[in-house]
């Protein structure tokens, strides 16, 4: 249990110094490796540099307060449904990153157009509908956006990343805001052109099978 608070309070770090968050905002989760339906969240309103292990909140899947003393994000409900609901996904990073929200904004997804991110996000990138932040109506939405995805934006809120460790899940947050960076640029030059949904599969397949070192 020890290990995974300790391994959110390092993400926070990294996704602050990586500029996919301001001030407070965002949030981290992990699941539990030996209990899983229990995760580590991010707390409340903390500075992400001053996070310590000791800060990092334990919750079950039905919210409830395991371990911890301080307040666990007010976006509990959108990782509580979440792992409920994809057995996939260990980790949990939602931010605020500037691209991405600048899209999520116009309520628009973004299309297959890059191909690491087909290859890791697993296609276009949905936008959930608007809901109030914090709300299970969120947490729905969003979880109908992320449908055999990893990443999702969250219409005029931000996007939540997804996946199997929390450092593939930072490294999904890095390519979704690079990917909207993209999208957003080359709109100013034309109109960015969509790759084939058969380029899509062939990739996605290519990278699971054949991407990166084994052993």
């Amino acid at each position: 249990m020890s290990g995974e608070r300790k391994e959110v309070a390092q993400l926070g770090r990294k996704i602050y110094d990586k500029r996919l968050v301001a001030g407070t905002w965002g949030n981290i989760s992990i699941r539990l490796e030996e209990h899983q339906n229990q995760f580590a969240i991010t707390p409340s309103g903390m500075d992400y540099l001053k996070l310590e292990p000791k800060d990092i909140v334990i919750l079950n899947l039905k919210g409830e307060k395991i371990q911890g003393k301080k307040n666990p994000s007010t976006e509990k409900p959108l990782h509580r449904y979440i792992y409920k609901n994809r057995k996939d996904v260990n980790a949990i990073i939602h931010t605020h990153s500037t691209f991405a929200s600048a899209v999520a904004c116009t309520r628009k997804k973004i299309p297959p157009i890059i191909e690491d991110m087909v290859q890791i996000i697993g296609g276009s990138v949905r936008t959930a509908k608007y809901e109030l932040p914090g709300s299970e109506d969120l947490a729905k939405s969003v979880l109908t956006a992320l449908r055999d995805r990893n990443a999702a934006l969250l219409a005029n809120h931000g996007a939540v990343s997804v996946g199997p460790d929390g450092e593939t899940s930072l490294k999904t947050a890095e390519i979704l805001e690079k990917s909207a960076k993209i999208f957003l640029f080359s709109k100013l030059i034309g109109a960015p052109q969509k790759l084939s949904e058969e380029d899509v599969e062939t990739m996605k397949k290519i990278y699971k099978s054949e991407y990166g070192q084994e052993g």
